[in-house]
């Protein structure tokens, strides 16, 4: 009998025949086929359904002691060439399945309430099960190369998903920016890919992680050229995981339904830029520059991700920027040599962001009865207020999201961010601070949300508000913004059902890595496990577990102040007191606007000036070429008259030119 490991190329395919299956039939009984929504969802359900299954089986094996398999075939040879395709299942690989699958199908449960009343709920049941079949390829991929191929794939299907309802112009504008942002990474990560291959003449993870330090060994590859195609491989995680400069598309990625925003920011496109950080652990780790580069950025990230989230009033903004700087988190424990830390509080911020999420969506889908579809008004937290009551259960599962993302123990938050800043404060000091800081802002404006979402009056009925809001954003107040009589209520069960099992494991999952017994480590490397239960001291870890712990709560105490009690009108005491530091905040840090002014308006100006030197110099080219053949045409056609006598008087006087010509240039014409 097969082991689960050997059926492990089955866990992408199944989501990816159900997505072919109804994908083909959207295309060719459209009509038909948007009729049958629940066999589709079914249908797209039990596949995933099935892959979740076989992924727990894989983890189970692992967790059982069982070795790593890998299978491989030729997929093309050339003489000594060949190259190999094929799945790999490892403990990282197996942790990465059963997250994602788990996540996916949540979500794709959760959707089924969501988007009941969407025409294109058919549609955007396919793009899940694709998206989700090349997120869990990417995973099982045995080397760089078939990596790229689900990456891209990956890309493909955010990009999808991000521009779903395209005839919104937010949207259709939000896939584009994913789409080019995502290639200036992914052009980088290909020229990394190719550039190690020709240094090492391998795709193979440990290949060219070997390969590599022989040749910078020997002489073969210089140092800088190590360097630098380790930054340009770099480059495809800065992109995938929102990793600062290129973070940009991620919050506007929130143009999309709700539902893929939770699979996006918890277990799929941004999760794959740190997992193959993680894969290529043993390549970057020879390279100590590589790995200060990579925490500089994540600290940088982590940071400017929590000080945007400080000023936001779109629910679903704030929590895109929370993810961005929860990724900063992740890539500075990369940075800092310590993967299992990263991969651990990827593995947690999966669970409670992915809850905080589709608490959000069901925030939203209640509000839209009260003000309409309009975006701008259904996330707005200035509309919302005193939920809880009328929303219970989307409040008791957000308020435990925010305290595990806060880093409150016992909750996954806590311990996954304090392993991240105890191997930074260990590292790099320097960076730990501006870690340690950002626990605090996280904490603050997770807590603010809360309170503005669920706590004090309502406030979704002052149509006075709505049409300030509205202005402000250049949308025009229409006249029928008064008849939406509806009530706020609690979601349907396919919505809340989620959510309370994401709960549990944002409560219970971080006890898995608490320091002194981490199940995790040990699972995915079980001599650093040993050597930290070994190395473990309660006089290192609860000073700084403490400190963490009091500036969470520092955080935390603030926001009850200023937004739940309203003792504190933060408004007078820091934006009247600092307008340039709150414009710089509200502004996003003039990244946007400096991304518009500079390569948007300089890519069209570029544009328009090629379109110029094509129009008149490559097209008057062409045209004068055109106009010389026609005019020689025109009057050659004169010479050919059909009289033998004529055509012997162009010969000799040809002659006669000939001799002319070489007269006076002083030789003899040839014999």
């Amino acid at each position: 009998m097969s082991s689960a490991a050997e059926l492990a190329w089955l866990i992408p395919v199944f989501p990816l025949l159900g997505a072919v299956v109804t994908g083909m039939g959207l295309i060719s009984f459209n009509r038909t086929i948007n009729r049958l929504r629940k066999p589709v969802a079914i249908t797209l359900l039990t596949c995933l359904g099935v892959s979740t299954i076989l992924s727990y089986a894989v983890l189970a094996e692992q967790l059982a002691g069982s070795p790593p398999v890998e299978h491989l075939f030729v997929w093309a040879s050339a003489g000594d060439f060949t190259l190999p395709m094929g799945y790999l299942v490892d403990p990282l690989g197996a942790v990465m399945l059963s997250l994602v699958t788990t996540i996916a199908l949540l979500v794709m449960i959760y959707s089924h309430g969501y988007m009941a009343h969407d025409k294109g709920y058919v549609r955007f049941f396919t793009y899940l099960a694709l998206f989700s079949s090349s997120m869990l390829g990417l995973i099982v991929s045995p080397n760089l190369l078939e990596i790229y191929v689900f990456w891209e794939l990956v890309g493909m299907c955010s990009y999808l998903l991000v521009g779903f309802w395209y005839d919104r112009d937010g949207a259709a504008h939000a896939a584009q920016k994913a789409f080019v942002v995502n290639r200036v990474g992914d052009f980088g990560l290909l020229l990394g890919i190719l550039g190690l291959f020709w240094a090492t003449e391998s795709f193979d993870f440990q290949g060219i992680s070997d390969g590599l330090a022989n040749a910078i060994a020997s002489g073969a590859v210089p140092a800088w050229a190590a360097l630098t195609l380790c930054f340009l491989i770099f480059m495809g995680p800065m992109a995938k995981s929102a990793q600062f400069p290129l973070h940009v598309w991620l919050p506007d990625a929130m143009e999309g339904p709700t539902p893929i925003s939770a699979l996006i920011h918890a277990a799929t496109m941004v999760a794959a830029g740190v997992f193959l950080v993680a894969r290529l652990d043993p390549l970057f780790s020879q390279l100590p520059m590589v790995g200060l580069v990579i925490a500089v950025v994540g600290t940088i990230t982590c940071f400017l991700g929590a000080s945007i989230a400080l000023t936001q009033m779109d629910l679903k903004k704030g929590l895109a920027y929370s993810t961005v700087s929860q990724l900063g988190y992740m890539m500075l424990a990369m940075g800092c040599g310590a993967p299992l830390a990263g991969m651990f509080h990827l593995v947690t911020h999966a669970f409670f962001k992915a809850m905080l999420f589709l608490g959000s969506g069901s925030v939203i889908h209640a509000m839209e009865d009260v003000v309409g579809h309009e975006p701008i008004l259904a996330q707005d937290m200035r509309l919302m207020g005193g939920l809880r009551k009328k929303m219970p259960i989307t409040a008791i599962t957000f308020l435990i999201g925010c305290i595990a993302i806060s880093g409150i123990p016992p909750l996954a938050g806590f311990w996954s961010k304090d392993e991240i800043l105890g191997q930074a404060f260990n590292t790099f000091p320097y960076l730990w601070l501006v870690g340690f800081l950002t626990a605090g802002m996280t904490a603050f404006y997770m807590f603010r949300l809360y309170f503005l979402t669920f706590e004090g009056a309502f406030r979704g009925e002052n149509k006075e508000l709505q049409a300030e809001l509205l202005e402000a954003a250049g949308r025009l107040v229409e006249d029928d913004q008064s008849h939406h009589v509806g009530v706020v209520h609690e979601s349907p069960w396919s919505m809340t059902l989620p959510l309370a099992v994401l709960a549990v494991p944002s409560v219970f999952i971080g006890l898995l890595g608490a320091p002194w017994n981490s199940k995790f480590a040990a699972l995915l490397n079980p001599e650093e496990a040993l050597e930290m239960i070994e190395t473990f001291n309660w006089s290192d870890f609860l000073p700084l577990a403490g400190a963490s712990v009091a500036i969470s709560s520092t955080g935390i105490t603030l926001a009850v102040f200023a937004y739940f009690l309203n003792r504190i009108d933060l408004g007078k005491v820091i934006a009247a007191r600092f307008p340039l530091i709150n414009a710089f905040l509200i502004n996003k840090w003039y990244l946007d606007d400096i991304n518009e002014k500079i390569f948007v308006r300089g890519s069209r100006k570029l544009a328009r000036e090629v379109l110029e030197v094509d129009a008149k110099v490559v097209d008057g080219v062409v045209n004068l070429t055109g106009l010389l053949t026609l005019g020689s045409g025109e009057g050659l056609k004169y010479f050919e008259t059909g009289r033998a006598q004529f055509y012997a008087l162009i010969v000799f006087g040809g002659v006669i030119a000939l001799v002319a010509l070489f007269g006076a240039l002083g030789t003899s014409p040839p014999a």
